[in-house]
């Protein structure tokens, strides 16, 4: 095992492969995913990484593809391909390849990218739906052919069949027959040897004369074939001879058919290993909610809010970690259980995840390095045989190390020079690490020496870093903060962990001066630098505030531009379709004048040409008072103060007349404009035209009137405008009048509005006995605006 090797396993690579491991589906993708090593070319992993955004878009569109009946088939394929004949379970395993590149394929069509970075390996796949269905047509199951694998076959077991029934009668006259009920020992039929026999008693062997198969274990009974079945008994052997050798002549055309497709069936099952694994790191990612780190072209590593993949999500504290551009070695220390060493490990193995093709679990905009060799020293590897105590095991793996440091190595120290004298052990760590800077080699070494803390910070491009630690609580919080060396804080742990006060103070007393200078400018450091992150959080919550209000109000502004869109082609489009309707009005008045005039001659043609161009320009007015848009004419003067009910406003953003009708109590305005019914504010508007004071109603005038000697009868009456009751006197009017002159068809116009007028004059027609039948008009006529009554005469 090479130390790079050995390495993956102390950062735990291995256990991240076996969660792929779960996720993928075939057996041969599984294999393949233990035995995944990271890439040491740049070109390569950020091919593998594509492929894995693909995976996982194509995931997110729809789902992941079925690989269930993938298997290794290779074997299989060799042997027919020599002409070497499949069973019945190959056979079914390479129709299930095959099915499984038809359905991934149809999957791949779904795409409209084609699947990408991946497209080439959808593209590679052959489907093969003949063959595919000629062996799952044929083979039923491991054990069973299908009759309709061959016609032959068919024909013998339908034979097999006959002479089975023949058989089975001949022997139910045997053991249905009253002289044979003493010698048999049960009534019934069974097979010894694959022929029908019936258990006979052995005293009464003369009494059945045939062939003896079987005895059984008391040697009671005798299992013998009669003579009147032998005939169809041999008939039925032969026929299972001819159907064992169709059989086999079956399995070895479609061996033979597998043979000549071996080379597309092979690449199918190669491709799909290749795509259940892609898929399966796709899955990974979400199980991880990883993302795709950046590789970096100049040796930065940056990593947000990155988290152990092993640690539960519920107690994994993320950490930020950079490394390169302004320094290139790491020394991170603090307490003990404080997260050094997971901090150590976390760096590390998701730098291994990277180099798989594996998004890692961390923030959007992380950035990792190609490295050609990541080493790393962590963990006690004492031991006894080799007579190795803990300093000598760390040594001998750290002289492994020094031997492969090179410009393109992450080295990873854990208590770099712990187990031996302080002071030496502290020079040691510090000229190793010197050592292995000359080659250009990235470093992160945790410790806990005062020494390495002060040569962080006295030494260009080494940067210090620290696992935080509650001095309130006396607990760590696994943040690591970069930038500011940390404390053991042993003294507080183990007073907490109970050791006596006495003992702690006098642990503190025997300290150099020296050590207790620079503790507690430490101490004083870590205080600084708490009340700057509270400072900063708190700023941070200020700004993440003011950035969600501002979001909100482009929210609402937004909302209201949408709004007031919506009710302007609201506006626009019922306004068109007023006009619409007023110029087939218009059109239909038209072809009845140009008919009329036509016909003119008397004077009663020239009053109803005259009708007929009122009743234009009155459905063109009507039109025009609906639309209630503002004319192209001189603007009204307005009134510059708030609106209120009864008031002509302008709606200022659709240029729209409307009327007040009523004034919410938030001020809001409630405005009608012809048929739509729309709200607004007051600044929203401008005042037109005051409110009129109301003036006692006069009675109005009706369109119809009994005319005289010397007046033509009309044909239509108008009621709109007209109150319920009023529009009903009028129209009894007419009718009266319209009967007298002996008139067969007459025209009640009472628009559509809400529709009550229309009931009501409807409900009269139906009572007066004046009107035959009535109905609604048709197109040209005003379609339900008006109603066509019948008179009788």
């Amino acid at each position: 095992m090479t130390l790079f090797e050995k390495s993956m396993n102390i950062l735990e690579l291995p256990a991240v492969l076996e969660m792929l491991r779960r996720e993928c589906v075939s057996d041969g993708a599984k294999a393949a995913a233990l035995a995944l090593r990271p890439s040491t070319e740049r070109a390569e992993v950020e091919k593998l990484l594509d492929q894995t955004d693909e995976a996982r878009r194509m995931m997110v569109l729809h789902g992941s593809p079925s690989f269930s009946g993938v298997s290794d088939i290779e074997e299989s394929l060799k042997r027919a391909n020599a002409g070497g004949m499949l069973n019945t379970r190959e056979l079914m395993a390479v129709a299930s390849v095959l099915r499984s590149a038809r359905e991934v394929l149809a999957y791949a069509s779904g795409d409209e990218a084609g699947g990408g970075a991946i497209g080439w390996l959808f593209s590679a796949l052959r489907a093969n739906k003949y063959l595919e269905e000629k062996i799952t047509n044929s083979i039923i199951g491991e054990d069973e052919i299908a009759d309709s694998a061959s016609s032959e076959l068919a024909d013998i077991r339908r034979k097999m069949r006959v002479a089975g029934d023949r058989v089975r009668q001949a022997l139910q006259k045997i053991i249905t027959s009253p002289s044979y009920q003493k010698a048999l020992q049960e009534p019934i039929i069974t097979v010894k040897n694959g022929r029908y026999v019936v258990p006979v008693k052995a005293e009464h062997k003369a009494s059945v004369p045939g062939l003896t198969h079987d005895v059984s274990s008391s040697g009671a009974t005798l299992f013998i074939e009669p003579m009147s079945a032998v005939k169809a008994n041999n008939e039925i052997r032969e026929l299972l001879s001819k159907e064992q050798r169709e059989i086999e002549r079956i399995l070895r055309e479609l061996s033979a058919e597998t043979g000549d497709f071996s080379e597309d069936i092979g690449r199918n099952a190669s491709v799909l290993r290749q795509l259940d694994l892609i898929f399966a790191k796709a899955k990974l990612s979400y199980q991880l909610d990883g993302t795709r780190a950046a590789i970096s072209e100049k040796g930065q590593l940056d990593l947000h809010r990155a988290r152990h993949p092993l640690i539960s999500r519920d107690t994994v504290v993320p950490i930020d970690i950079c490394l390169g551009g302004g320094y290139d070695t790491l020394v991170i220390t603090g307490p003990n259980t404080g997260g050094k060493t997971v901090s150590l490990k976390t760096l590390g193995l998701l730098c291994l995840m990277t180099q798989c093709g594996l998004h890692i679990p961390a923030r959007d905009g992380s950035t990792v390095p190609v490295f050609g060799k990541i080493l790393a020293d962590i963990g006690d590897e004492q031991s006894i045989e080799q007579s190795l105590s803990t300093f000598s095991a760390h040594m001998t793996n750290i002289v492994a190390m020094l031997d492969e440091c090179d410009d393109t190595t992450l080295a990873l120290f854990d208590e770099l020079g712990a187990g031996t004298d302080p002071a030496e052990g502290a020079a040691l760590a510090v000229s190793i690490i010197e050592y292995a800077r000359k080659f250009g080699t990235r470093i992160a070494a945790t410790t806990h020496y005062a020494e390495l803390k002060i040569f962080a910070m006295t030494t260009a491009g080494v940067m210090n870093a620290s696992c935080e630690f509650d001095v309130k609580t006396l607990k760590p919080t696994y943040r690591l903060i970069l930038g500011v060396p940390g404390k053991s804080n042993a003294f507080a742990i183990s007073e907490r962990l109970g050791i006596p006060g006495d003992i702690i103070r006098d642990a503190q007393s025997r300290m150099d001066s020296g050590d207790k200078n620079f503790e507690e400018a430490l101490r004083h450091l870590e205080e600084a630098r708490t009340d700057a992150e509270r400072l900063r959080s708190e700023l941070d919550a200020t700004l993440e505030t003011a950035r969600r209000d501002g979001e909100a109000a482009r929210k609402l502004r937004h909302e209201l531009e949408t709004e007031r869109e919506k009710m302007t082609k609201s506006a626009r489009r019922e306004a068109q379709e007023i006009l619409d309707d007023a110029r087939r009005q218009a059109d239909s008045a038209f072809k009845e004048i140009e008919r009329l005039r036509k016909t003119a001659g008397t004077d009663t043609d020239w009053q109803r040409l005259n009708e007929a161009k009122a009743a234009l320009r009155r459905g063109l007015n009507e039109a025009e008072e609906k639309v209630g848009f503002v004319s192209n004419e001189e603007e009204a003067p307005s009134e510059n103060r708030p609106a209120v009910k009864g008031d002509t406003v302008e709606v200022r953003a659709l240029g729209l007349r409307a009327t007040v009708s009523a004034v919410e109590k938030d001020g809001t305005l409630a405005l009608v404009a012809g048929n739509m019914r729309i709200s607004a504010r007051q600044d929203e508007v401008r005042v037109i035209k005051a409110e009129q004071p109301k003036q006692k109603p006069k009675p109005q005038k009706s369109s119809v009137s009994v005319p005289s000697s010397t007046e033509g009868a009309r044909s239509e009456v108008d009621l709109r405008g007209m109150s319920a009751d009023e529009a009903v006197i009028t129209c009894e009017r007419f009718i009266d009048t319209a009967s007298m002159r002996h008139m067969e068809e007459v025209r009640v116009i009472h628009g559509k509005g809400t529709g009550v007028l229309r009931d009501a004059i409807r409900q009269m027609l139906r009572r007066n006995k004046e009107v035959k039948t009535f109905r609604p008009g048709i197109f040209g006529e005003g379609e339900d605006g008006v109603t066509i009554v019948t008179l009788k005469q």
